[in-house]
Parts: structure tokens; C-alpha cells; sequence
């Protein structure tokens, strides 16, 4: 049906975009050659994700680029820009907790998160550690080990800490410099790989500590230098050189793709991420996006190792970094063990894959036959909590092609707090859709209220308004608090769904999750809320000093349970210890209540 279309396609390096019948574009991919790549979509069997993706298709068009490196650019800008259904997104937006080191204005350890780490930036990041747990407790030994600065704000008074011996008291002693850069160079030098520091360092205290009796400290500390060895002889790797690399193993069978990544630094395995997804395009070229998408989200290593089929030149220029395929030796060892364990990984998983997206895909295609929709590919769903008018709150979660897009939801503080769920539904249908003309983003083929027929007057009112059409439907519970009927917003009748059903445990799915993410948004609404009163009753504590305490602590359980401390980081002495009595005794008077 495009063979006039196609013959106009030059035989040149771009990017193409396959459009539905909508003109909303389903797919975005990149040639050497656009016409042999956009012609083999229409001229020969596809099966699959593929299948399903041309069967929609009912246009394309093209941009032609000047080289292969260009059109990879262009192709992974418009797949940012137009998030198209059928392109293999990171959905999860994963970061990754680095270790970072803080030198100036005073030495600090702490565990943080980039999503967008670049080369160009000047902080000291160790990592990525995949274990967050792992990374917490060598940043816990090294502060106990070393005399960091543990504080959070800028205090002008020596704390606890330079008493403890475990702060050389920065807000208010001259620090010994040359003391202060050996401890610098010790912390790095453990972090860039020498383990031998930190365990050197660890027996020293223990034996100090057993010096002078002291043999539970001495019993601790063991306990952690126990810990600390198992890390790092899980982390070594057989290379030597202290490189920052990541190794890229792959393996695509029955119409999927199967890629792991290990992270290498400083000659240690710290972790990795793996993913599977659907082939659409050719496999090379899936994954060489794949791979460029995920650097675009996380650091970028001194080297990456992949197969010989990928085009390596084309990456390395891109990610400005090295790109090699190993021949032989240790690195092409662990390149095969990455390969290894992305073929394990689709073979333990592709069965569980395809049952769930038969099942998934199946509920969604018959809850558009029932609903009587051309096309069911995004559903949107709200939900409302308040406790007796306060802290009014709502949700929204996103179901694309029957899978929660949790990049798309979204929490909405209401402006007015009333038990008033028909203006709570219209301010936030208003705030949602409005937005979504104005920013011109992607709507839904169907919008789910978590109520009946009051909710979804009020969603309908505001579409009317805002002159869309789209269906409403309202999942109504029974006194259970159990998924019940299903309402039809054009005649709010009950829709029969068998209860038994996959669209009704599709549906189950759906209310369950929106339910999930409203009520847990609201607790935290409601903590904060609670702790923000608490905390206007002691006197010290101003605006500052409690957004700090609401958020390093975040729950009024989470504050008594603090030490003083812990309270100390963030307040005066005198301060923290009339917190911690005026918690004590609300906290005795509840009980007895």
C-alpha cells in the first residue's frame, strides 16, 4: 500500500518513523539505509512485536542524516520527545547510589543518586553499587574509622562527635592539615581499590580497642572487618589495571533480547543491570540504542567491552568514551560471562514474559471489545484520599498496553482540604487534562474513576469542558473493600465481567495499584503534616530547622526512635534533648490513652 511512498526513500544513512492511523507516531528507528530498512517492514513475514507493530502502521516518514553516528542521535531524540509505544524504553529510571566524596569546605562521605552523571562533572563518585546496602555500610565504617565531618548542617559548636573522638571538630577547631590530606589520601586510596588500607585500619582499632578492655567495641569492629572482606571477595575480578569499565554480554532468541551489563571499578565487580525485551527492528541495532539510552541515565565507564557485531567506532564517538571487543585474555573471559548470564536470564525468564503478556494483553484487548473502543493502548486512573477533610490528596497511575507506566504517574496536593470527593475528582481532572492540552502530551483512550456514578459526573464535567472526548468508566468496591462493578460512564450501567476473569483481575490490578499509590502519597501527606504540628509546640525549632528534622526523619515513630545523637545533627543539644522528653512523655500518654 506504500510501494509510490517507498520508492521515493533514498538509499541513504537516517532515522524513520512508522505513524498510526492517528498520526501518532508507534515506532522510531534508524537505518545505514532507509529504504532496504522502511521497504523490509512491507515486504516480507514478520512475526512477534513486530507483527503487531506493523499491522498498525498506516504512515511513515523519514529524516535523512548525514552518517550512521547522526541518524543514532536523531533517533534517540525522537524517541525522548515522542515516547513511542512500541520503542524500547528504560521505564524503571533507576539511579544507581554512587559513594561520594565531599572535600571542600570539609571531608564528608555520603551515599548518593544521579540519574545523569556526566564526565565534565567534578565530583568524587565511587561506584555505581547496585547494593545500596553495601555502599551505606562501608560510608558507616569509614565515618567511624576516619574523623569526617558527620553533621549535616553548618553547626558553630563542637558535637558529640569530636568528644567521641570520631570529628576533628571543623566548625570551630584550626584542623591539622597534614593530618586531614593523609586522611583524604587513605579514603580514596581505599575507595580506587586498595583494600589493604581499610583492613590495616580496622585491626588497628580492634587491637587498640582490646588494649584497653574494650572488647565489645573490639567485637564489633571484628564483625565488620568480617563483612567488609566477604564485599570485597565477591567484587574481585581478575584484571588489575584499576580501569572503570563495563562489560556488555548479549543473547536474543524466540523474538526477544536478553543484555547484561557489569559494572567493573577499580577492579572490582560492584553489580549490574540486566533487562529483556522485545525484538521490533533488528537485533543489532536494538540493542546498540539500548545501549545508548541507558548511558544517557547513568556513568558513562573509561571503557565498555561488547561483542565484535556491534559498531563500536559509532558508540565511542557518541558516549565520547572507549568501545572494544576483546580477543582474548581475562577482559574477553568476563565478556563471556556477561554473554553467559544474559542467555541464563532469558532462558529462566522468557516463559514467565510470555504467559504474563499473553495474559496481560489478552485483559486488555477484551476490556476494549467490551467497552466497544477503535483503541485501547493508555488508560488513565485516579484515585482520592483524605482523613475527615484533611490532607485531601489524589493519585493518577497509568496503564499503557495492559503495563503500569510509572514513569507517567503523578500525586496531586488538593488546594482545599474538604470531604468532598466530586471537587476533589474535578480538580484534579481539570489539572491533569489541562496541562496535558497545554504541554500537547499523550492522552488516554480511556480514563477509570475509583467510585461511581458521582465521580464520574464530575470527571465528565470537566472534559466537556475542556472539549475531550474520551470514554469514563468509575470501578466501584463492595463493603469488602473489594473490586466490584465496573460502571459505564455514557449510561453508568453496571458492565457483567465475570469475577473470575482475566479482565476482571486486570481490573482488580488496576484499582488496587492506583489505591496503593494514593494512600501511600497521603500518609506521607499526613506524617508530615503531623510532625509539622508536633514540632511547633518546642521552642528552638523554627521553620528551618523543621523541614531538616521532617526530611531526615520522615515520621513522628522514625523521631522518637532517634537518638540524641542523631537529633544533635540537625539541633542544638539543649534542643534535641527537650525533643526527645516532650516525644517521651506523648508517647507514654498515648499509651495510656
Amino acid at each position: 500500500m506504500f510501494k509510490d511512498k517507498l520508492s521515493l526513500v533514498p538509499n541513504l544513512p537516517g532515522s524513520y518513523q512508522m505513524k498510526n492511523k492517528d498520526g501518532v507516531i508507534i515506532y522510531v528507528g534508524k537505518a545505514k539505509n532507509l529504504h532496504r530498512r522502511v521497504s523490509s517492514y512491507f515486504n516480507r513475514t514478520h512475526t512477534g512485536k513486530t507483527a503487531k507493530m506493523v499491522s498498525e502502521i498506516a504512515d511513515f516518514s523519514y529524516i535523512v542524516a548525514s552518517s550512521e553516528t547522526e541518524a543514532f542521535i536523531i533517533e534517540i531524540n525522537l524517541i525522548k520527545q515522542y515516547d513511542p509505544k512500541y520503542n524500547i524504553l528504560l521505564k524503571d529510571d533507576k539511579s544507581y547510589p554512587y559513594i561520594e566524596y565531599i572535600s571542600k569546605p570539609y571531608p564528608k562521605l555520603k551515599v548518593s543518586r544521579y540519574l545523569n552523571i556526566r564526565k565534565k562533572d567534578s565530583k568524587k563518585l565511587f561506584g555505581p553499587y547496585p547494593n545500596a546496602y553495601a555502599a551505606r555500610k562501608i560510608v558507616g565504617l569509614l565515618n567511624r574509622l576516619y574523623p569526617l565531618k558527620k553533621c549535616e548542617d553548618n553547626q558553630k559548636k563542637i558535637c558529640l562527635y569530636y568528644h567521641i573522638e570520631e570529628c576533628l571538630g571543623y566548625c570551630e577547631k584550626k584542623i591539622d592539615e597534614e593530618k586531614q590530606n593523609q586522611m583524604e589520601h587513605d579514603i580514596l586510596s581505599f575507595l580506587n581499590g586498595n583494600d589493604k588500607i581499610l583492613t590495616d585500619k580496622l585491626k588497628e582499632k580492634m587491637e587498640s580497642y582490646s588494649a584497653s578492655l574494650n572488647f565489645e567495641m573490639a567485637l564489633e569492629l571484628k564483625k565488620e572487618l568480617d563483612y567488609i572482606k566477604v564485599v570485597l571477595d565477591k567484587q574481585k575480578v581478575e584484571l588489575h589495571d584499576f580501569v572503570n569499565r563495563d562489560l556488555v554480554g548479549t543473547f536474543y532468541d524466540k523474538g526477544y533480547i536478553s543484555i547484561q551489563i557489569f559494572f567493573v571499578r577499580n577492579g572490582k565487580l560492584v553489580g549490574g543491570h540486566s533487562d529483556i525485551f522485545p525484538i521490533i527492528s533488528e537485533p543489532k541495532d536494538e540493542i546498540e540504542t539500548y545501549i545508548l539510552n541507558f548511558y544517557t541515565r547513568h556513568e558513562v565507564p573509561s571503557e565498555i567491552l561488547m561483542e565484535k557485531e556491534f559498531n563500536q567506532e559509532i558508540i565511542a564517538t557518541i558516549l565520547k568514551t572507549k568501545a572494544l571487543n576483546p580477543t582474548r585474555g581475562p577482559k574477553k573471559k568476563l565478556l563471556e560471562m556477561a554473554i553467559l548470564n544474559a542467555k541464563i536470564n532469558l532462558e529462566n525468564e522468557l516463559e514467565l514474559i510470555l504467559k504474563k503478556e499473553y495474559v496481560t494483553e489478552e485483559a486488555n484487548e477484551s476490556l476494549r471489545k467490551i467497552l466497544k473502543l477503535p483503541v485501547l493502548d493508555r488508560i488513565d486512573l485516579f484515585d482520592n484520599s483524605n482523613l475527615f477533610g484533611d490532607f485531601s490528596v489524589s493519585g493518577m497511575v497509568v496503564f499503557k498496553n495492559g503495563t503500569e507506566a510509572k514513569n507517567e504517574y503523578r500525586k496531586y496536593k488538593i488546594s482545599v482540604d474538604k470531604n468532598d470527593d466530586f471537587n476533589t475528582m474535578k480538580e484534579v481532572i481539570y489539572r491533569r487534562y489541562y496541562r496535558a492540552l497545554l504541554d500537547k502530551t499523550e492522552l488516554p483512550n480511556l480514563i477509570i474513576v475509583d467510585g461511581g456514578v458521582n465521580q464520574i459526573n464530575a470527571c465528565k464535567s470537566v472534559l466537556e469542558e475542556l472539549n475531550l472526548d474520551i470514554k469514563v468508566c468509575g470501578l466501584r468496591k463492595n463493603e469488602k473493600h473489594r473490586t466490584n462493578d465496573l460502571i459505564d460512564g455514557s449510561n453508568y450501567e453496571e458492565i457483567p465481567i465475570e469475577k473470575d476473569s482475566n479482565v476482571f483481575h486486570y481490573l482488580t490490578r488496576m484499582q488496587d495499584e492506583v489505591h496503593r499509590y494514593t494512600i501511600n502519597y497521603h500518609r506521607t501527606i499526613r506524617s508530615k503534616g503531623s510532625i509539622s504540628s508536633i514540632l511547633n509546640e518546642i521552642e528552638g525549632i523554627g521553620n528551618k530547622r523543621r523541614k531538616e528534622l521532617i526530611k531526615k526523619f520522615g515520621s513522628v515513630t522514625k523521631m522518637e526512635e532517634a537518638s540524641i545523637d542523631e537529633l544533635t545533627t540537625i539541633l542544638p543539644l539543649e534542643v534535641a534533648k527537650n525533643l526527645q522528653k516532650f516525644l517521651l512523655s506523648r508517647k507514654e500518654k498515648n499509651k495510656k490513652d
